[in-house]
């Protein structure tokens, strides 16, 4: 219909640098065969959900397979505490109340997970420089959250649509704090 189209496919959970590298093999793969039967090319970008401790302790590795980084931080959040957020409903309050953890990690970004997005934003574009980075998940609505998002260079975060105008309030708050 005259639209430009600019797909991004994210992998996600990749733990290893092969695993996005055999991935990235098998869409490309598939986007050749759709391509030429349609006689038509489009660009798009393969990127990455990074969810994983190791992944964001080996984003130097990772980083040359992909176009991008999409930090997964409810995933990350889980994976980092070894706990599920599904079954955190049932002692995260009892948590919180006894000041065990300072508050809910699934709602603003924990210091650690947020540490862990760091060292993969530094060491992926230590060898990439213009990967592009970003966050999605509840945590992307979050303004203490974006305000950490703005600090450490991501280009963007992605939230549910109820929270985007608090998302897009934070995002400029950041910004002039900046200035």
């Amino acid at each position: 219909e005259g639209q430009t189209v600019e797909p991004e496919i994210m992998i996600p959970l990749v733990g290893h640098v092969r695993e996005l590298e055999v991935l990235r093999m098998l869409v490309k793969n598939a986007a050749d065969v759709v391509q030429k039967d349609h006689a038509q090319h489009i660009d798009y970008r393969i990127g990455t959900m990074i969810e994983l401790p190791r992944a964001c302790l080996t984003a130097d590795q990772i980083a040359p397979s992909a176009d991008f980084f999409s930090f997964g931080t409810n995933d990350l959040t889980q994976t980092t505490f070894g706990i599920s957020r599904d079954d955190c409903g049932r002692f995260l309050p009892l948590y919180i109340d006894m000041g065990l953890f300072p508050g809910d990690p699934f709602v603003s970004i924990d210091p650690a997970v947020g540490e862990l997005v760091k060292i993969a934003a530094e060491r992926g574009r230590s060898v990439k420089p213009d990967l592009k980075l970003g966050i999605c998940g509840e945590h992307g609505g979050e303004a203490n959250t974006i305000r950490f998002c703005h600090r450490i260079g991501l280009d963007y975060v992605s939230c549910s649509p109820f929270r985007v105008p608090i998302a897009r309030l934070a995002a400029a708050q950041a910004a002039l704090e900046d200035a």
